[in-house]
């Protein structure tokens, strides 16, 4: 190496002259910078989730009006849908708990996985019939009326029981549970029978003497069988066969049930009764009464009529064990009393 050459140095880095500011990144340019990223994450995801929406199958939304919810849920399982409830509402045309409506529509074509929501019926606007027995025809279907019920039918028939134009039965029965709007059908007293025309008297709890001058004065053949294990004294009517005001002809058959022998501390504990009840207040409106007994041997009416508000009635009854004496007021119950 000449000796008077220089020795090599490393080449120095460049620098900065010096009063110059080295650039920086603006943050316009990183907002951009960071939407732009979220843009291309948003059009990813976006795009991977079509392709994931496309590659399912598709079902058409099958009608499920009328059809209960199990059923519905077994006729979703092979389409791959869900079912969602989504409300109720009243509808008698359709049955209570069976599919009113559905969204989407039927037909409807739909990826798997989709929801369908349905509103269930919940069937028609019920209503309790009211007892007419006893009733003028007017007055029970003005009772009807407040109970959202229709008068159907009204047939008539004569009766021993019940003055003329009263209602003497009715279908459907007091307390039933039906649609509102619906037509209770009823019988309607025209009065004792003409001459000729025979009809079967009400012999319940009654004594079976009087059963048997009645059969001694009509000539009728019957058939008496005794209860040996009612609770009642001896030769009490429990049960006849006809019913009360059925038509007689030479060809019915007749028989009553009548309570047996009973032991004579029996028939201490049997004693007859007394059942007491005082009309409520009603203005200066008189109210339609009916006060019925009812045991193991079904219902005997006690009394049936208008009475004024403040009466009182005591009227003897002969019930015992599980008996509860049944309290209507225009029809409608309003109690239930033990004897």
């Amino acid at each position: 190496m000449p000796p008077n050459e220089p020795l090599s140095t490393p080449p120095a880095q460049a620098r900065t002259p010096p009063g110059v500011v080295p650039p920086r990144v603006s943050r316009l340019e990183m907002a951009v910078g960071a939407a732009a990223l979220l843009l291309f994450s948003y059009w990813a995801f976006n795009t991977a989730m079509k392709a994931a929406v496309h590659s399912r199958k598709t079902a058409v939304v099958p009608d499920l009006k009328g059809k209960s919810l199990s059923a519905a849920l077994d006729s979703f399982s092979p389409l791959g849908l869900g079912l969602s409830k989504e409300g109720t509402e009243f509808d008698a045309s359709v049955p209570i708990g069976s599919i009113l409506r559905q969204y989407p529509a039927p037909g409807t074509v739909v990826r798997e996985g989709r929801t369908i929501r349905v509103v269930v019926s919940e069937g028609g606007r019920t209503a309790l019939t009211p007892s007419l027995i006893g009733l003028q025809l007017r007055n029970a279907e003005m009772l009807l009326r407040q109970n959202d019920l229709l008068l159907g039918e009204a047939s008539s028939a004569y009766s021993l029981r019940q003055e003329k134009g009263t209602v003497l039965a009715q279908d459907p029965k007091p307390e039933s549970s039906v649609e509102q709007k619906s037509l209770v059908n009823v019988v309607v007293s025209a009065g004792p029978p003409p001459e000729g025309v025979r009809l079967m008297p009400d012999f319940a709890r009654k004594s079976v003497d009087e059963v048997r001058r009645w059969l001694s004065d009509t000539g009728i053949k019957a058939t008496i069988t005794n209860d040996s294990s009612s609770l009642f004294p001896y030769g009490i009517v429990l049960s006849q066969t006809p019913e009360p005001d059925s038509v007689l002809s030479p060809a019915t058959s007749v028989s009553f049930v009548v309570s047996g022998k009973l032991s004579a501390s029996d028939l201490k504990s049997s004693e007859v009764r007394t059942f007491h009840y005082e009309v409520p207040q009603n203005g200066s409106e008189a109210l339609q009464v009916r006060i019925v007994a009812v045991d193991r041997y079904g219902e005997h009416e006690l009394f049936n009529g208008t009475r004024p508000g403040g009466s009182q009635l005591s009227l003897p009854i002969e019930t015992v064990g599980d008996a509860k004496i049944k309290i209507y007021l225009n029809g409608t119950l309003i109690e239930e009393r033990s004897p």
